[in-house]
């Protein structure tokens, strides 16, 4: 699931050749960012049409269309950005400093003004995603080729250790080409980046968060450290799990192979709940039935979402919603059918692209989806540039808000469920929900901290694997299945590594969902366990979720989240709360078996 934002991210940055221009003077800088930030939402707007073209009609000539209006718009960013430059030192209204600091971070890689190393740094980024996009399998020739998502059903499905193995290496031997352009991005990121006044490419990346880099990087060990001991008994009950299904495959008391989690990167395992599922695991009621047997259509499933927002004080979704939303896969054409809500107009074109299916899986997405929808349009009034989420970690982390309030008492209330089964038939649920929130959390934070400690020299090229290996055993408890060299170049076998693509927002949504949730939990005054909490209809917690919402980027993180939560720190305690009837049953089934790695 995903936001689909109102531009591209830019990904490229070049700074000015210096001169003697004429001093720039404060009044300038605010005429020149509000008229950037009107024009670049124009271009932005045609942009997101020509991309939802594209989205929902795939033919060659939507995408050339979609490509167009999408450099255009990248563009006239990069030389806003640019432009911008002249008013480094000037003392700014705060207004108008923060705009102008917002235009300059929404680059994700600062090329070097040198134009033939900005050449070359934009074309080894491109060639990276593509080498990544165009990855294949081929173990005896091209009619056996097997891409990404073949290859990752079987590392979902199968149980056969060798079958899975064979999937995995098969899946990081596409990422070798990359090393060599890796090794030269870093160097001309970081150049880019140091014309820029930050120390490296790392630096720059985690500027973006209202606190000094460094400060971040600590803050966020911090909040590592809080849910790691939930992390340690679920990781010792999987690895306990899973001896017992391939034996000596599983060491007793070390990492755990990552081939046999489910996933080809490990960094979720709710795909083996079957192999560790608790012997009486049924939480007394199937949503999937339950939605099927109250004859639910797509109208239904999105309608209940709305409802979930309505109770809480939130007004209807414009009618234009329902008009131009894609909720079903068309027989007529190919479309992406991969969840996204949509901001077209950045003011209230609203919109949902979905397939949807009448599933338990589906209704979850639905309302994860119109938290986006919702927060959207509650900063949809403010100055274009502060119309997103606090940071990067919040939009995702609203949707997740919301998804955590589907309870069998929610259930219950809408009519779906006729009595909620007692907690005690939790268990189940909680540790279905584990495998895919706990063990994200250190696979979240490992890929910005292996990128970070690269960017700054701290891992060497001819460390590269060696210390991404380090960091994964170190963090997750996870080993490669087989020995590896320095060749192999396992980081860029994920996407975001081979695309550029900054990856702490995921640990910050993981965290700061939870967070969330418990103090709209306490606003409702819910005095049930914290996984049995909803917010639904109770307009106090609506009041407060939307505080926080309307302020969109307008003021730090800090200040958004003080509007929620009552503190302006980011607490991991909160997942401790959540899951602490799963933590006591993890600690029982431990006793005697080792924790730790």
């Amino acid at each position: 699931m995903k936001i689909r934002p109102l531009a591209c991210v830019l990904c490229t940055f070049a700074t000015l050749a210096t001169g003697a221009a004429r001093k720039a003077t404060p009044e300038e800088a605010r005429k020149f960012i509000d008229d950037a930030e009107q024009k670049l939402l124009l271009l932005s707007v045609d942009s997101s049409m020509a991309d939802w073209v594209r989205s929902t009609y795939i033919i060659d000539d939507t995408e050339t269309l979609a490509a167009k209006l999408d450099e255009r718009a990248i563009a006239a960013t990069v030389e806003y950005a640019k432009q911008s430059t002249r008013f480094d030192g000037l003392k700014l209204d705060p207004v108008t400093a923060r705009k102008i600091k917002l235009l300059k971070l929404s680059l994700t890689i600062a090329t070097p003004a040198d134009p033939k190393e900005s050449e070359e740094l934009t074309r080894i980024v491109s060639g990276m995603e593509g080498t990544y996009g165009k990855g294949k399998y081929c173990p005896s020739g091209p009619q056996s080729c097997k891409d990404l998502e073949e290859l990752s059903k079987i590392m979902a499905e199968s149980r056969n250790p060798q079958q899975l193995l064979d999937a995995w290496t098969g899946w990081h031997a596409i990422s070798r080409p990359i090393r060599k352009d890796f090794v030269r991005y870093v160097e001309l990121a970081n150049k880019g980046a140091g014309q820029l006044g930050f120390k490296d490419n790392g630096a720059m990346w985690r500027s973006k968060y209202d606190m000094e880099p460094d400060a971040f990087a600590k803050e966020l060990d911090r909040i590592w450290e809080q849910v790691r001991p939930l992390y340690l008994s679920l990781h010792a009950y999987v690895r306990n799990r899973l001896r017992e299904k391939y034996g000596d495959l599983v060491p007793a008391n070390g990492p755990i192979p990552a081939h046999l989690l489910g996933n080809m990167w490990a960094q979720t395992w709710d795909n083996i709940y079957p192999l560790v599922a608790p012997a009486n695991a049924d939480p007394g009621y199937d949503l999937t039935e339950l939605l099927k047997k109250h004859n639910t259509d797509w109208k239904g499933m999105v309608k209940y979402g709305e409802s979930f927002f309505a109770s809480l004080g939130f007004d209807p979704l414009p009618q234009t919603f329902w008009e131009r939303s894609l909720f079903l896969k068309p027989r007529d054409r190919d479309v992406v059918c991969h969840a996204s809500a949509w901001d077209v107009d950045s003011v209230n074109d609203l919109r949902l692209k979905m397939c949807i299916e009448i599933t338990g899986e589906d209704f979850l997405t639905v309302h994860h989806e119109l938290g986006h929808n919702f927060y959207q349009r509650a900063y949809n009034k403010l100055a274009p540039s502060f119309r997103d989420s606090a940071n990067d970690g919040f939009h995702e982390a609203v949707g997740d808000t919301i998804a955590l309030s589907i309870t069998p008492e929610y259930l219950v209330k809408i009519g779906l469920l006729d009595k909620a089964p007692d907690t005690s038939k939790d268990i189940g649920l909680l540790l279905h929900r584990a495998l895919d929130k706990i063990a994200f959390l250190p696979f979240g934070l490992v890929i910005d901290q292996w990128r970070w400690k690269v960017f700054s020299g701290e891992i060497p090229p001819d460390k590269y694997n060696e210390t991404w290996w380090q960091l994964r055993q170190k963090y997750q408890g996870i080993a490669p299945p087989v020995g590896r060299r320095e060749a192999d170049f396992d980081p860029a076998a994920k996407y975001h590594v081979a695309a550029n693509v900054p990856y702490m927002r995921y640990f910050l949504a993981d965290i700061l969902q939870f967070q969330f949730h418990r103090a709209l939990s306490q606003t409702a005054a819910c005095t049930a366990p914290l996984n049995r909490c909803s917010i639904f209809d109770n307009k106090a917690a609506g009041a407060r979720l939307n505080s926080m919402l309307e302020m969109g980027q307008s003021r730090p993180w800090q200040e958004a989240l003080e509007k929620i939560a009552g503190t302006r720190e980011m607490d991991a305690s909160a997942i401790r709360d959540y899951f602490a009837p799963l933590q006591k049953w993890l600690d029982d089934q431990n006793r005697g078996h080792p924790v730790g790695w």
